[in-house]
């Protein structure tokens, strides 16, 4: 079970560490860790290239996300198959269906670590926000949900992204809670949200100042 908890979070690592960020931008000409805030996320990206490489970018790292937790699949197909016993066998291992949650659980993780500390870019990141949202739709689809309209309305009300971001990421592991799912989730979901927050801190600090720069749409800045 270790064995196999580690050799998915190594995975989910590399899966995450892909710099699609840099990516994009480097084929647009443009080094994303030398511009605008000089972070690889989408919200850099969408600032300095516009909506299509931005929301691109937010897709794919959204995807790594979903794709290492996708492990957890692997419980709705031992539930399907109505199995008592823990017969599905992955990795030189048998598990049950909390088995497969865990290893979902445990390749987010390693995705999220990946995405902030990329071993292909010099160990810099983004600070996890699309990664981690793809992964908990696949984990916990209603608290991702929920967080997800949290986003929404806290940042059409004050174009902060960061801000949107933090307030959401401290939804998710309420709405987790009052759902009454595994007692697991509910922790991973406190760790992964308060994860995100602390990336934020800069933006916590300049949100405190008074300095945070609110998102305006590309055209509108450069008009």
């Amino acid at each position: 079970m270790f064995a196999a908890l580690v050799i998915i979070a190594v995975v989910g690592y590399l899966l995450g560490a892909l710099p699609f960020g840099y990516l994009v931008a480097r084929a647009k000409g443009v080094n994303i860790f030398e511009v605008g805030s000089k972070n690889p996320g989408a919200t850099n990206v969408r600032r300095v290239l516009g909506p299509g490489p931005g929301n691109l970018v937010f897709a794919l790292d959204a995807a790594k996300g979903a794709l290492a937790a996708s492990w957890a699949f692997g419980a709705s197909c031992t539930k399907t198959l109505q199995l008592t016993q823990p017969v599905l066998s992955t990795l030189n291992g048998t598990y049950t269906g909390a088995d497969w949650v865990s290893f979902g659980m445990a390749g987010l993780v390693g995705a999220m670590l990946g995405h902030s500390f990329s071993c292909f870019t010099g160990f810099r990141g983004g600070k996890g926000v699309a990664t981690a949202a793809g992964g908990c739709l696949v984990l916990m689809p209603l608290g991702a949900l929920v967080a997800a309209a949290v986003w929404v309305v806290i940042f059409y009300a004050s174009r902060y992204v960061s801000l949107a971001s933090i307030i959401s990421a401290f939804a998710l592991p309420i709405t987790v809670f009052f759902q009454g799912q595994l007692k697991p989730l509910f922790v991973f979901a406190s760790i992964a949200s308060l994860f995100v927050i602390v990336r934020h801190r800069v933006n916590i600090t300049r949100l405190l100042n008074g300095t945070e720069n609110r998102f305006v749409k590309k055209n509108a800045a450069t008009s």
